[in-house]
């Protein structure tokens, strides 16, 4: 689990299963840097491709993740 804070991530792996996207994420800056995170989010195959090799934002706030990614 992440501490509360703001994360710069990559999309390294998208997986759709059941109405939902499994995303592997590596933390690209800071102490955690190179640390990977899954996060389950709602989407289709269609969703997976986009996402795919995505930047983004992660940030944990009282241990909840919420995810932006740059599209």
């Amino acid at each position: 689990m992440l501490d509360d804070g703001v994360y710069d991530v990559f999309v390294v792996a998208a997986d759709p299963a059941d109405g939902e996207v499994a995303l592997s994420l590596t933390i690209t800056s800071g102490e955690q840097k190179s640390e990977v995170v899954e996060l389950r989010r709602p989407g289709s195959m269609m969703d997976a491709v986009r996402w795919l090799g995505l930047p983004g934002e992660l940030t944990v706030r009282d241990g909840a993740p919420a995810l932006r990614l740059e599209t």
